[in-house]
């Protein structure tokens, strides 16, 4: 389970991954809930991209990049939510040191591509509104494919370098991680190596990765809203607003819940809190996007109904 260091110090091959306690007569009720969780948000996602595929009149690029967007909510999911169910189930708290490395490259990787993803989005029902007469020639099919493959791309450049520095550092205990996955942070706290560095690019990384997703969805639905504000009729400005509210719903709980968790103060008596809100944003928003974009959205509620009539 372990091996002697170069500085006869023991270094651990495995932690303990806490999630949300011991408590035996939980783990069932709480395996059931996320297994119904991630069952739905398999099935949702995946019915959403087979229906992009396959229906011609959503072969848009909202509906491009909502494709792409749920194909990543689908592997999102995939990286988090099967190791619970183990741990739920069998009680295996132990994962080893590589294994939660690859969780969080994967988590990582996933999670600056969603800000990206979302940037795009933002951008693309910024032109929607705000430039309708020029939309066709600004978003045009392979516009489409660079900012989507820009967005991939970003979010496995990124990571790789937090990976890289991540991956110098060696763990000789204690090995409890007080969390359900594979953070940054927590794991970070655990090392005997010299951290500073790692923290800093990292601090560096998550600055000029996440920083512009944020502030420029941020910008065009303020353009977006001075926009329909300035339409007469009150018929165009609900209708305008239902091309972007779906949008907007997923960027608010998105960043929200990511802001409370990586800008609250790291202390223990805000850790169950920090859990909460990591749940939001790790299980419930892959859940949540297929649904809201499914229940308040009239072109894929069509698709869906002609889907069914086949």
């Amino acid at each position: 389970m372990a091996k002697k260091g170069t500085e006869n110090q023991t270094v651990m091959q495995e932690f303990l991954l806490l999630g949300f306690g011991d408590q035996s007569e939980t783990q069932i009720v709480l395996f059931l809930l996320f297994l119904t969780i991630y069952i739905v948000t398999l099935i949702g996602n995946l019915s959403i991209i087979a229906l992009v595929i396959t229906d011609r009149h959503l072969h848009t690029p909202m509906y491009f990049f909502l494709g792409n967007l749920s194909c990543l909510e689908f592997f999102y999911s995939s990286t988090i939510l099967p190791r619970m169910l183990v741990t739920f189930f069998a009680g295996g708290k132990a994962i080893s040191v590589n294994e939660c490395i690859v969780q969080y490259y994967f988590f990582g990787f996933l999670l600056g591509t969603e800000c990206y993803l979302l940037t795009a989005m933002s951008y693309d029902r910024y032109l929607a509104v705000c430039r309708p007469l020029h939309y066709g020639s600004l978003m045009n099919c392979r516009i489409c494919l660079q900012l989507a493959a820009g967005s991939w791309f970003s979010g496995f450049l990124a990571n790789n370098i937090v990976i890289y520095f991540i991956s110098q550092l060696f763990f000789c205990g204690p090995n409890e991680i007080d969390h359900f996955f594979c953070d940054f942070t927590p794991m970070v706290k655990l090392s005997c190596s010299d951290t500073h560095m790692t923290e800093v690019v990292t601090s560096i990384m998550a600055a000029v990765f996440t920083l512009p997703p944020f502030l420029l969805p941020l910008l065009s639905y303020v353009c977006i809203v001075v926009t329909i504000l300035r339409i007469p009729s009150t018929t165009g400005r609900r209708k305008a607003f239902s091309t972007c509210s779906s949008h907007l719903t997923v960027v608010t709980i998105f960043y929200g819940t990511v802001m409370a968790v990586y800008m609250l103060p790291k202390n223990n008596t805000l850790s169950a809190l920090n859990k909460v809100f990591s749940v939001f944003y790790t299980v419930l928003t892959p859940l949540a996007n297929p649904l809201i974009y499914s229940l308040r959205n009239k072109e894929v509620k069509g698709a869906m109904k002609k889907c069914a009539a086949r």
